[in-house]
Formats: C-alpha cells, structure tokens, sequence
C-alpha cells in the first residue's frame, strides 16, 4: 500500500510516497481502508523529531481518519466491513490502509462527509477535555480563545458557545477574525506578530483585558504559547483557570507571581493521555460531541483537502500558521 512517508528528520519537504507492507486485523483491531487524514500541528513536530514520542522510520504522519471498514479481527462485533468510521490514531494515518483498535473508532453518520469525520475526534476531543475536566467551564464564564481560527480554536468558540460562555477569539488577521465570528464568537481581538517587546507585550495585555470586562477571563484556552502566553495571563480574572493545548509559538516562562496574585490555576491539556487513562470518560465526552454535531451546534470547518501527494503542502501550511479551520488529506475516492 502507499503512504506519505517520513524517512529522516526534516520539514515536509522530505517526505516522499513510498509503500509499506498490506496491514491485518488482530484480534479487537479492524483495518480501515482510509478515504481522508485531517493534518495537526504534531504532524509538524514529528517529522522533526520534536514530538512527545519518536515513531520508528519509517513511518507517515496524520493523527485522524476516516475511511470505510476493509476486515475485523476476532472478537469485534461493533463493525463490519464496509462500514463508515472515523477515529484517532496517533499518528501512521497518511497511509492507503491503517491498523486500528475497535475502542478507538466510531460510525461516521450518514449525512457526514469523510471530510468531516476526520476533522471530529483531535480538536473537539481535546477541546471538550480541556472544557469540561479541566476548565471546568459554566454558564456565564468568558472565555479567551488564542489562535481562534485554528481547528481547536474554532472547536472551543463553538464549544465555549454550547457550553453558555461569552466568547473572545484572539487571531492574527482580520481574514481569521471573520472565521471567528462566523464560529459564534461574542468579540474577536486581532493581534500582531510576535516577538512582542516588553511595550508591546503590556499593549496585548491591556487589549485583552479591554475585551475581558472588568471581572476578567475565568479561562483562557492558550493553543498558540509563546510571547501571547503572558498577556493572556495578564487578563485573567480571580481563580482563573489558563488551559494549556499547545506552542505553534513557542514554550512560554510564564511569571508565576501572577498566579500567586489572581489565584489563578494553569492547566495542562493531554488529550490522548486522558483518553487512554480514562477511557469511559472520554467516550462519555465523545457522545455528548455527537449529540452537538447532530443538534448543528457544533460542525468541523474543513477550508482546504490536498492530495495525498501533496500532504506535505498541508503540513507546511499547519507550520506556518497559515490554516483556517481544518485541512485535510483526501487520501482516496
């Protein structure tokens, strides 16, 4: 089978078409001949060995799938062949065919694309864990999106919205800007470009706080890091909760003094460590995602689908913060 692949650390740039050996179905697994492969920013990090984990080479990007049921192993009951699914994987999803445990997939409904069904389960996954467990999120709490018009930006305005928050997304383009406000979003604040000097960066912060009220930001979802880290930080309100997804940005040092003087929590966000560690959980979370995605509160925004042959375009794009919304690898018809 072919598959976008990986054969040495590099930018997406080095990765090549290439064949890996027919995959079989153990027992509890099935094998998904995938149709699409939504790209996220790990996609950037693990061609570069930048990754939390290092897959053995070679290997091919993409984290989320969807596709059609090709054979189950022993044991698996809840799917057939030629169902239509999608599920997360981790990573190897740039590929004809893919291994995946049955736990981990789940139907696509009929009215969805496989488009769709691959942009779900990461960002809306992670976005209601970072809500719901972590944030703890309640009717009138306001809510700080950063990098709003990303796939878990987009996901916690539409999930902020659901869920009775007032929501604000921070962007870096008025193009952006709009996306977000088509999302749902209450306001929307455009942002320069970091690095921010040390006036800039208390100009960002007197920005947020202007579109916080005077109460402050009881959460701030931080997918973006780096130098927006602190003044997001900065517009928090009492007992706080700052959720952290990601650092397209950079790693932030955050001055922890603050913490001490909004009695703020800062929160990390492991979607799939909570996932596999908690596994109920995050299937409970999963279903009331579906119950909104059939309500229409919630849709995944796919904005580009590339070739297989030109997944590494996708993922330059991810690199450069150039995505609106979800892009997608159509990997077959």
């Amino acid at each position: 089978m072919k598959g976008l692949l990986s054969r040495a650390p590099g930018g997406p740039e080095t990765l090549e078409i290439g064949e890996l050996p027919d995959p079989t179905a153990a027992a509890g697994e099935v094998v998904v001949a995938v149709k699409a492969c939504a790209i996220n920013y790990p996609d950037v990090l693990v061609i570069e060995d930048r990754y939390q984990f290092k897959p053995p080479r070679p290997f091919a990007p993409g984290g989320e799938v969807s596709g059609v049921v090709e054979s189950v192993g022993e044991g698996v009951t809840a799917f057939k062949p030629g169902d239509r699914v999608m599920g997360n994987t981790g990573m190897g999803g740039l590929v004809e065919k893919l291994v995946m445990k049955a736990d981990n997939i789940y139907p696509i409904p009929d009215e969805r694309s496989f488009e769709e069904g691959a942009s779900m389960l990461l960002t809306y996954g992670t976005t209601i864990h970072a809500l719901i467990d972590r944030g703890h999120i309640k009717e009138g709490d306001t809510l700080l999106v950063l990098g709003a018009a990303g796939g878990v930006g987009l996901a916690a305005v539409e999930l902020g919205k659901a869920f009775g928050a007032r929501v604000v997304g921070a962007v870096s383009s008025e193009e952006k800007a709009q996306a977000v406000r088509d999302a749902g979003a209450d306001d929307v604040i455009v942002y320069g470009r970091a690095p921010f000097s040390k006036d800039e960066s208390k100009a960002l912060a007197d920005q947020f706080k202007e579109k916080g009220g005077k109460n402050g930001y009881q959460l701030v979802y931080d997918a973006v890091g780096g130098d927006y880290a602190e003044p997001a930080l900065r517009s928090i309100g009492w007992e706080g909760r700052y959720l952290v997804i990601g650092f397209p940005a950079g790693i932030p040092k955050l001055p922890l003094n603050l913490t001490l003087l909004k009695s703020c929590d800062v929160c990390g966000v492991f979607w799939g460590a909570f996932a596999a560690r908690e596994p109920e959980r995050n299937r409970a979370n999963i279903r009331r995602l579906f119950d909104l995605w059939r309500q229409g509160r919630i849709a995944p925004r796919v904005t580009e689908v590339f070739p297989l042959e030109k997944g590494g375009e996708a993922i330059a794009k991810m690199a450069n913060r150039g995505a609106i919304g979800k892009l997608v690898v159509r990997v077959a018809d």
